[in-house]
């Protein structure tokens, strides 16, 4: 496949030696979270040649497993890779679908331009969807609540030390089913970062890299030490904002009905959800602001009694309330949730729309199966 034959048919290498159905059922019983992987991988080549012209290439569906590459590959040394989250449901009628995959793809394209990778046409993303989930329609759980989570990503495999954007690159499309959650989500408790940030201006905070994920381990063990399961970070060069979680964004409902969300600012990944979090609610008559929030503002709203609600947003959980934001200095509380709070009336909306049970006004659905 080229960049001038782009609907060309993925080519089916269908795997000799597939789980069994037993297995298979095993799995879906209990999948957890990344533990499993479907049959298949779906993978697209990209080619620089010797006049300097880049192609993709070489579109196919093959068997899931190791990937053989030279230890001078360019994404072992400058980690220079890319990656992408999203899930396939199925639905009461027995489709497959997936949910604003075309945001995913833009945001690949962004994370590509600032890796200094190639970007993928957006039509070759969503097909890749499409065609590994063909294959691998039996993995989609079938229990309430269940999915199946689709990893695109793309790596500089070219043998080559020298420091420059490689010329030979994998894109590859693998699937996990992850487990219900649907049920009963409670407040969580975050930590404060206040000895590591999460990105720098002009660094690739937007961009969805592994380095930035490898990054944020020191201080989410620091968070673990303190009896928290995420943690928050700030930026120390702009009075201390509040940027995001560790892979997820973040929320604020005033007691006036108004809800903020960090601005964008090149540090802050360009959250799927997030997105659609602030249409929902723009939809629902709240007023919704993106800008920027500081620490100060924060514990100013706990001490007067204006802050309703604080929740994390992203692709696995969705949207989970912060009851507790855990600093050196002492904790900052949310108030209780009450039964009918915004983030759990957006949460329940939101997987509504995704799993067909609510009416989707937006079109952000697509069906892969």
């Amino acid at each position: 496949m080229t960049q001038n034959a782009l609907g060309v048919e993925f080519e089916l290498r269908l795997s000799e030696n597939p789980k069994s159905e037993q297995e298979r059922t095993a799995v879906l019983a209990n999948p957890g979270f990344g533990n499993h992987f479907t049959d298949h991988t779906a993978v697209v080549d990209y080619t620089v040649d010797s006049e300097g012209k880049g192609g993709w290439h070489d579109a196919r569906i093959e068997p899931y497993g190791p990937i053989a590459m030279d230890p001078a590959a360019a994404v072992l040394h400058y980690g220079q890779e890319i990656f992408e989250g999203l899930k396939a449901y199925r639905h009461a009628d027995g489709t497959v679908w997936t949910f604003r995959p075309e945001a995913n793809a833009a945001r690949f394209n962004r994370s590509a331009r600032r890796l200094a990778l190639p970007e993928l046409p957006p039509e070759v993303f969503i097909e890749s969807l499409r065609r590994l989930v063909a294959v691998d329609k039996a993995w989609v759980p079938t229990n309430e609540g269940e999915s199946l989570y689709l990893r695109p990503f793309m790596i500089a495999t070219e043998a080559f030390l020298g420091v420059r954007p490689a010329h030979e690159v994998s894109y590859r499309v693998i699937a996990s089913p992850a487990g219900n959650y649907f049920g009963d989500i409670k407040p969580v408790s975050i930590w404060l970062s206040e000895k590591y940030a999460r990105a720098g201006h002009g660094g690739t905070g937007e961009a969805k890299c592994g380095g930035n994920y490898a990054a944020s381990l020191a201080a989410q063990l620091e968070a673990e030490e303190h009896g928290c399961k995420q943690v928050l970070f700030l930026d120390p060069t702009d009075d201390y904002a509040v940027e995001e979680l560790g892979g997820m964004n973040i929320f604020f409902l005033f007691t006036d009905g108004t809800l903020v969300t960090p601005a964008l600012n090149g540090n802050i990944l360009h959250g799927v959800t997030r997105d659609s979090i602030l249409q929902l609610a723009t939809d629902r008559g709240l007023t919704v602001q993106e800008r920027r929030i500081t620490i100060a503002e924060w514990r100013q709203a706990v001490a007067d009694g204006t802050l309703a609600e604080v929740f994390a947003c992203g692709t696995a959980a969705v949207i989970n309330p912060i009851g507790e934001l855990k600093t050196a200095e002492g904790s900052l509380v949310t108030p209780e949730l009450p039964e009918d709070s915004v983030a759990m009336s957006i949460r329940e909306q939101l997987l509504g729309i995704q799993t067909g049970k609510v009416e989707d006004l937006h079109g952000w659905l697509t069906q892969l199966a």
